[in-house]
């Protein structure tokens, strides 16, 4: 008798010729629409399954793992992954991977897009004129402020955050970042960037783009106290994660007039948005599209199914998935 093939769980439509790449090992469970998977659904879906493929919509902890014996990998499309707990993960035996390096420069593109159309009022700017305001030319329309020559501040300074000082080089910016560790004096040389204390990284940044990863002890970093320490009249830029920023205390500073705009691609319920950001004109909102480019969202895919087959000992990295988060699992399982 043919031993039983196993089973992966794929958790949201994706790429379907990448996707394939797994059905020549395994017999694969595809999700068919965009899906808000409960706790349970999760549950239930892993409970058989060897494998799944996962994106930051599918929140897996201890629980969700609890009944789901065969499991051996969590494949998630993203380089964040507050939506695993790490930890009970590698506790069960389970590899997890992430998909970083192929979206870093897609990424920096859009933060940087998001920080230039905050500082322009761009924004403002179209809904104004699609709502027929435009009835002349004025000297003093929709003014905003210069990013040329301006002083750029990056709060984590990993790939992304290094990609984004390498664009500030073409607009002439001086770089100040803060970051959990100083980084090499060639890399610094590299981003022409300097390392700054946190309140020094507010109190001197006309632009701030945040680019730290999410952690319980990181939530609402940017939060009133440290809003006030921000110059008159700044930019904020959010690409990292939603919940870095207490959105409320955001709100105020915005509608006071105390920073002059901000760009938030996250948000810290998302997909809900706090009622308070969509009514503020001086606010840039986007759906958490930093990295969506078709290309990018490929190559994310690719690297997550690389990382599955890898995890269960398929493919040219069989046994050695290439972008594994806790490798310790591997020992556990």
């Amino acid at each position: 008798m043919a031993e039983a093939r196993r089973r992966v769980w794929v958790s949201q439509p994706l790429f379907d010729d990448i996707v394939a790449r797994l059905d020549a090992h395994f017999d694969v469970i595809r999700t068919a629409a965009v899906t808000r998977h409960s706790p349970q659904a999760i549950a239930a879906a892993l409970a058989r399954a060897d494998g799944a493929l996962v994106t930051l919509n599918d929140a897996i902890g201890a629980a969700e793992v609890a009944g789901a014996p065969r499991l051996r990998a969590i494949a998630n499309v993203g380089v964040g992954y507050d939506n695993i707990d790490l930890a009970a993960m590698t506790r069960a035996g389970i590899l997890v991977s992430n998909t970083p390096d192929v979206l870093t420069e897609t990424t920096a593109d859009f933060g940087f897009a998001l920080m230039l159309a905050a500082a322009r009022r761009i924004g403002e700017a179209e809904r104004w004129l699609r709502a027929g305001h435009w009835r002349q030319w004025s000297f003093d329309t929709l003014l905003g402020g210069d990013v040329h020559g301006a002083t750029l501040g990056i709060l984590g300074m990993g790939r992304i955050g290094q990609a984004v000082a390498r664009r500030a080089a073409g607009f002439r910016m001086r770089v100040l970042y803060h970051n959990r560790r100083r980084l090499a004096d060639a890399v610094e040389r590299d981003c022409r960037a300097e390392y700054v204390g946190f309140d020094d990284l507010l109190a001197r940044s006309d632009h701030l783009i945040l680019v730290l990863p999410y952690s319980p002890q990181a939530r609402h970093l940017v939060d009133a106290a440290a809003l006030a320490k921000m110059k008159p009249g700044a930019t904020l830029t959010n690409i990292a994660r939603g919940g870095l920023v207490d959105e409320d205390a955001l709100a105020d500073a915005l509608a006071a007039g105390r920073l002059a705009a901000a760009a938030l691609d996250v948000f810290e319920g998302e997909p809900a948005v706090n009622p308070r950001l969509l009514a503020l004109p001086n606010l840039v909102l986007t759906p958490h599209i930093a990295s969506a480019s078709r290309a990018t969202r490929r190559a994310m895919v690719a690297l997550a199914v690389d990382n599955l087959l890898a995890a269960l000992g398929y493919g040219p990295d069989a046994g050695k998935p290439p972008t594994p988060l806790n490798p310790e699992a591997l020992a556990v399982g």
